[in-house]
């Protein structure tokens, strides 16, 4: 079985010039907790979470705040100041073995399924929960990312 069989192909994402406010907008729309961050052509070049939100883009507003500098408040700072860069990716024809050691090894949920250098889809670790084949996998996965936290 590939990463195509598997993935979720209707992803939302926000454009690279986008703020935060609009990638909490569609995270409040979808229910979602994770958006990625795609250019014009739709090549993925970050992603920003629920949790960088929180981490960032709270975080500048407070310290902004603090120091009484012009202050920005959340629907005006730029996606780019709270998106990480450093994506950990997999492609569509990846084996989707090798994809759940991805999950394993990089400590990730989400992998953006990439072809061609656009953005196709997403695979989560709900993806594979979905299949009862994976069960250990996502055991071993969730181990994993739990020992990176603790």
């Amino acid at each position: 079985m590939i990463v195509k069989e598997l993935m979720s192909t209707s992803v939302s994402f926000v454009k690279a010039d986008g703020t935060v406010a609009d990638a909490v907008a569609l995270m409040k729309k979808y229910d979602i907790g994770f958006v990625p961050v795609c250019d014009n052509k739709g090549c993925l070049i970050g992603l920003v979470t629920d949790r960088d939100i929180v981490l960032r883009a709270l975080t500048e507003e407070s310290t902004e705040k603090q120091q009484n500098s012009h202050f920005e408040s959340i629907d005006r700072i730029p996606i780019s100041h709270v998106m990480t860069t450093d994506v950990v990716t997999v492609t569509a024809d990846k084996n989707i073995h090798d994809a759940a050691l991805l999950f394993s090894k990089k400590g990730v949920r989400r992998l953006p399924v990439l072809e061609n250098g656009r953005l196709a889809g997403v695979l989560s670790l709900s993806d594979l929960a979905r299949k009862r084949v994976f069960l250990a996998e996502i055991g071993d996965i969730m181990n994993s990312i739990t020992k990176r936290f603790t």
